[in-house]
């Protein structure tokens, strides 16, 4: 099966719907929510906490992906295998 190819995902959607949303359009929603749940109130170190809440999925998939292979993981990420440890040892996913 292509990207393309829908194929039932048992939650009523298909894998080829959810890709038809990049996932820059879902983290610009994300920051849409959380300013107007702001309330006017000052955003602060949204930064690193968009980074956070963007790398631990990011690391946790790759890391499954590939069944635990730091060396395949770093080389998908395009980081070093030092760089990866540390960010897994970040995340505490460094099971």
């Amino acid at each position: 099966m292509t990207p393309s190819t829908s194929k039932k995902t048992g939650a009523g959607g298909s894998t080829g719907e959810r890709r038809k949303k990049p996932i820059r359009a879902c983290i610009e929603a994300a920051l849409e929510r959380y300013f107007d749940d702001l309330d006017g109130h000052k955003a602060n170190g949204l930064f690193e906490m968009v980074m956070c809440e963007v790398e631990y999925p990011l690391l946790k998939s790759v890391m499954h992906h590939t069944r635990g292979n730091q060396s395949r993981a770093a080389e998908i990420l395009g980081i070093n295998r030092s760089t990866l440890r540390k960010k897994l040892e970040k995340h505490g996913l460094n099971d």
